[in-house]
């Protein structure tokens, strides 16, 4: 899962949200990374972000673990973004799910993001550095190909 705070305590909202993870039905939190400041990510003036990745072992489907994750952004006070990209309280993603591929209308994975993002890569690859994207390749081979000189670790 990636996660992304700037409002509201961010560092307290990645906390929260791992919390909110760990408590998911027939799923097992397995780690997050470090919390990660990073600039935010698209064309509107905002607050940096706290970000990071956690791992989660679940039984659930693709689909029902993208619920899952919206039914805790709702509970944690995420309400719909004024415009695409702007600051926000909790965002939540599927990043990857196995070696699943899956495009639905509601759903793509692996994220499409995650190549060209160093907010995500970064942290995932303190975790996961040689899992396989699906369609994308290794986490630690897509770091190398992105500017990641913002992406600053957060002291614990």
């Amino acid at each position: 899962m990636g996660l992304g705070s700037n409002l509201d305590d961010p560092r307290a909202r990645i906390t929260e949200a791992c919390a909110a993870l760990a408590g998911l039905p027939n799923s097992r939190f397995v780690r997050a990374s470090s919390l990660y400041r990073t600039p935010p990510f698209g064309p509107v003036a905002q607050p940096e972000f706290v970000n990071a990745v956690a791992a989660l072992l679940t039984q659930l489907s693709p689909q029902e673990l993208l619920a899952a994750l919206k039914q805790v952004e709702a509970r944690m006070g995420r309400t719909a973004p004024i415009v695409r990209w702007g600051p926000r309280r909790i965002d939540l993603d599927l990043l990857v799910y196995g070696d699943v591929s899956l495009e639905e209308p509601d759903i793509t994975v692996p994220h499409p993001g995650i190549p060209e993002r160093a907010f995500v890569l970064v942290p995932f690859a303190e975790i996961a550095p040689d899992l396989l994207v699906p369609r994308a390749g290794r986490v630690s081979m897509l770091l190398g190909r992105v500017d990641s000189s913002a992406v600053t670790r957060l002291a614990e």
